[in-house]
């Protein structure tokens, strides 16, 4: 109850914080290509032309300056797209992070889209909703996988409140933020997802994030088969291309990383930015690269307008701007760029067939938002998130069915071409590794029968350890021992029997009863390996003596024991039934 109240508060908090990040994004972007101070911006509209001309071209490189100083002076873990950090946390820092973050990304990210930088406001909003929900659970005292239930509750309410996708929210945090799903975990983040998507939805209105018009359902004749073909093709050019996005990302960070100045790097990177966007601006009449991107989308799912190989050359320019941002040092998420370069792919090809001739006219929205979702869903390994994403941003259930088709594909062909996405990929680079894959721990609902060692000894207290060793038929082996006094379990050992031979000749004097360890617990035969391992871990025990009876176990009722070694097996043995 505690935690549903706490996910209850975060997820309004968040929302509102998602309000206040998006207007200050309004703010710092009309001041920069507007220079006049107000809040409102439709960021899908394109950019007006700015009235400073080709000086327009500084407006990154100042707000890099910002950005650096920010990043730099108060919270380091605010450089880059954020969700690598998030993830980060919850695996190795028990969900711990600091609260400054959400300030300090709040303001460097917000700076870093309002002057132009080529990256999208998803990743901000996931850490800086993680970050609070981190800060509650460390004032509330809560157990870690608690907090780390708040932590990934607060990047899925960031998710919704931000494009309006409640069940995308949900299952962003499923996919790539819960390191274990159950009714404890799923309920909070549900909660907290449900309560942020209203308060986005009193801020900034019920409307999808981008107006497409209706689309055509694929048919069941058999010319469906050729177009559900194509989009195959398209989600396997988008595995391409996102594979590519997540190499040429790091290739750029690693040759920025090769200027010591932080902020030469990252000035650097925006000039290079600033002069793509204005050669943009003078060849095409838009600046298209600029901050998240929105514009060129909504114009590409309004209809057709763009030549085939203006949309090529636009993927390729998003994917060229972002990595120039990010690489050298932005603060912005890779989710809107990914958006924008999946739909003038999908676009793209759309085009390049009807103009060959293909003999029947291909819909380029339908394929900018199938594109969208390959894009997503390759680039991130997030593919159910990919599909419920794009389906509640365009609502338009026509395009689901060839979506996920395309979808598949692409993180089929990315995963050849790159093992890791571009979230885990910075983690892997800096030794840090993450699942890619959650599997149901089924070892732990097996009973104490299955996963118990039956080869056990069952001795008195009194009898010689030296006598015991000597004993022929141990065969040098690790054995197991319960030991007795009056028929009542006193104590465990674990001995290796080898130690006979170095032993032959001497003699200790020691019972069993004066070698035997009392940390161990006492089990039934039904108990689950669950409550086994968490009884285990509270005593601190070296092993579980497992009994057959239900009343004071004695002697004659021991059936067998569990060590670490048993559970570690029993884990072996659950996870070699998933392919690798």
């Amino acid at each position: 109850m505690r935690l549903s109240l706490l996910a209850l508060a975060l997820g309004i908090v968040t929302g509102v914080g998602a309000w206040m990040f998006r207007d200050l994004i309004g703010l710092l972007h009309n001041l920069f290509f507007a220079g006049r101070w107000a809040i409102r911006y439709d960021s899908n509209q394109f950019t007006a032309p700015a009235p400073w001309g080709a000086w327009v071209i500084l407006a990154p490189v100042i707000g890099a300056v910002g950005v650096t100083f920010l990043v730099s002076t108060f919270a380091p873990e605010a450089k880059g797209h954020g969700v690598p950090e998030v993830m980060d946390a919850i695996y190795y820092k028990s969900g711990v992070i600091r609260p400054v973050v959400a300030l300090v990304k709040s303001l460097a990210s917000a700076l870093a889209i309002g002057s132009g930088a080529s990256v999208g406001r998803e990743g901000p909003i996931i850490q800086i909703g993680s970050a609070l929900g981190s800060t509650l659970g460390q004032w509330v005292r809560m157990p870690p996988g608690q907090r780390i239930a708040l932590v990934a509750a607060g990047a899925g309410a960031g998710i919704a409140a931000t494009f309006n996708t409640p069940i995308g929210g949900v299952m962003f945090a499923i996919e790539l933020m819960l390191p274990e799903v159950s009714v404890e975990t799923f309920l909070p983040v549900a909660i907290a997802t449900g309560a942020a998507t209203f308060v986005g939805r009193w801020m900034f209105g019920d409307m999808p994030a981008f107006q497409v018009p209706p689309l055509q359902a694929v048919s069941s004749d058999p010319q469906a088969i050729v177009q559900l073909l194509l989009f195959a093709i398209l989600g396997a050019l988008a595995g391409v291309a996102a594979a590519g996005f997540i190499r040429g990302l790091h290739v750029a960070e690693d040759l920025f990383d090769r200027i010591p100045s932080r902020y030469g790097r990252h000035i650097l990177g925006m000039l290079l930015l600033g002069m793509l966007m204005y050669g943009l601006y003078r060849g095409f009449g838009q600046y298209f690269v600029d901050g998240v991107g929105y514009g060129t989308i909504q114009a590409i799912l309004s209809g057709p307008g763009m030549a085939f190989w203006l949309l090529g050359l636009l993927c390729v320019c998003k994917a060229f701007a972002t990595s120039l941002s990010l690489g050298s040092g932005s603060s912005g998420g890779i989710f809107s760029p990914s958006l924008f370069m999946g739909a003038t792919l999908g676009a793209g090809f759309a085009g390049l067939l009807n103009a060959v001739g293909f003999p029947e006219t291909l819909s380029a929205p339908a394929f900018a938002m199938v594109g969208m979702g390959a894009m997503v869903g390759g680039g991130t390994g997030a593919v159910m998130t990919a599909v419920t994403m794009i389906f509640e941003m365009t609502l338009d259930y026509n395009i689901v069915m060839p979506m996920i088709l395309a979808v598949a594909t692409s993180i089929g062909v990315r995963r050849v071409l790159s093992h890791e996405n571009i979230y885990t990929l910075k983690l892997v680079r800096r030794g840090r590794a993450i699942p890619k894959a959650r599997h149901a721990n089924m070892f732990l609902v097996l009973s104490a029968r299955a996963v118990m060692d039956t080869d056990v000894q069952i001795l008195p207290a009194d009898m010689s350890f030296d006598a015991y060793l000597r004993e022929p038929d141990h065969c040098g082996r690790l054995r197991h021992v319960v030991v007795t006094r009056k028929d009542r379990i006193v104590g465990v050992i674990r001995v290796n029997t080898g130690l006979r031979r170095g032993l032959e000749a001497t003699a200790t004097g020691v019972t069993l009863g004066d070698v035997v360890s009392r940390n161990f617990v006492v089990v039934r035969e039904g108990d689950v390996a669950f409550d086994i391992i968490r009884r285990m871990w509270r005593r601190n025990a070296i092993m579980a003596v497992v009994v057959r009876c239900r009343g004071i176990p004695g002697a004659a009722d021991v059936a067998g024991v569990i060590t670490k070694e048993h559970v570690a097996d029993s884990v072996a043995d659950s996870v070699k039934i998933y392919p690798r």
